[in-house]
């Protein structure tokens, strides 16, 4: 019998790492003549070198990571590909306790106090072009905040968040799950907001590559996401994400409790304030296949806060950059072999916080458009 081809997958102990998790310890690979080896990877720095080196054939990745590397922020260019969406929802950012007791308990009341004592807090994020940065600086900015100007700002792993918060080295951070309700369970922290109260919907990691693997290996590429497909599925049932939880909890993966990682897995949130809610926007892994489809206005978006915040000094061509780095047709192919729906569209319309609609029409626009903007790196050190 011939030898499943090996594919190195690189991840980073966090929640929406199940459909890569799962797609291995379930066996979707060996179905679809892979072996998927995963690495556990200690931050999202790591997933990107280990990407541009050929050290990791494909990653789970934040989606503005893979952009980032793409437009070369913070590394030479790359060209890069998005095979999949994984997830949608289910990140947060957290506040110290500390804040709470000054009164803060949400947006509003956390811009008024940073206006009575500027930059006397610091908050992280996990990489500079990744999804977590980008969701902490829009419910900043759409509170009045300057993400740059108004507060400190740190790069933290994520695994790592919850005994930052602890020392009292940051006052908040935004990260994926388990990180944010294990800083609950432990009474350190508490959620003052959902990324899908950012954006309801939104897309965040993606199963990532660089682009020669793709030319290279375009049989195996189809058959990774096939078989992450399948993982995604499965995640989309009560079962799939018990399941999941239950693995993931495990030593060699996340080692926090189980029902730390269900709880938001199932929707079900608690803020540690004493408030509890069932999410109306919780983690999806598919929806049919709206979740992993690549829509082209997901990656220009990130393009657009680039722009925003001074990461890119001109306005790229936004559709071709996308069109570059979704493959689209590649993952219309692998879709269809597992009889999984794909949109005719290339893009789709969302409301966020502050009512602004993005749909990908004008991006040029849009990314003039905000009150707040940014500033280079070197502006803000």
């Amino acid at each position: 019998m011939r030898e499943p081809h090996r594919v190195r997958v690189g991840y980073i102990p966090l929640t929406d790492c199940a459909p890569v998790v799962m797609a291995a310890l379930k066996g979707h690979d060996r179905r679809h003549g892979i072996h998927i080896e995963l690495t556990r990877a200690p931050s999202w720095a790591a997933i990107r070198d280990g990407l541009i080196t050929g050290a990791l054939d494909a990653a789970h990745a934040l989606y503005g990571l893979v952009y980032g590397v793409e437009m070369g922020i913070g590394t030479s260019p790359q060209a890069m590909a998005v095979l999949m969406t994984l997830n949608r929802n289910g990140q947060a950012i957290t506040l110290t306790r500390r804040l709470f007791e000054r009164g803060v308990t949400d947006g509003t009341s956390f811009a008024r106090l940073i206006r009575a004592d500027p930059r006397r807090y610091t908050f992280a994020q996990t990489f500079p072009t990744g999804t977590h940065a980008l969701w902490l600086y829009y419910w900043l900015a759409s509170h009045g905040v300057h993400p740059f100007r108004d507060i400190g700002n740190l790069t933290v792993s994520p695994p790592q968040m919850v005994a930052h918060l602890a020392s009292g080295s940051i006052d908040g951070y935004c990260a994926g799950e388990p990180w944010n309700a294990h800083a609950v369970e432990r009474g350190t922290g508490f959620t003052v907001a959902t990324s899908q109260g950012i954006w309801p919907e939104h897309p965040e990691k993606v199963l990532a590559c660089a682009e020669p693997f793709v030319s290279a290996q375009p049989a195996v590429a189809c058959a990774l996401i096939r078989a992450v497909l399948e993982a995604c599925r499965d995640l989309d049932t009560e079962q799939g994400r018990r399941e999941a939880a239950q693995a993931l909890s495990g030593p060699d993966y996340l080692d926090v409790p189980a029902m730390v990682l269900e709880d938001r897995l199932q929707g079900r949130y608690v803020d540690g304030l004493g408030g509890a809610w069932v999410d109306a926007h919780p983690v999806r892994f598919h929806d049919h296949g709206q979740v992993n489809y690549p829509w082209l206005s997901d990656g220009m978006w990130f393009l657009t806060q680039f722009k925003r915040w001074g990461l890119l000094a001109s306005h790229p061509d936004y559709v071709s950059v996308a069109r570059r780095v979704n493959r689209i047709a590649l993952y219309r192919e692998a879709a269809a072999e597992l009889g999984i729906p794909t949109p005719e569209a290339e893009m789709r319309s969302a409301v966020l916080m502050d009512g602004r609609v993005w749909d990908g029409s004008a991006p040029q626009a849009y990314a003039e458009g905000f009150a707040i903007q940014g500033m280079m790196w070197s502006d803000a050190a």
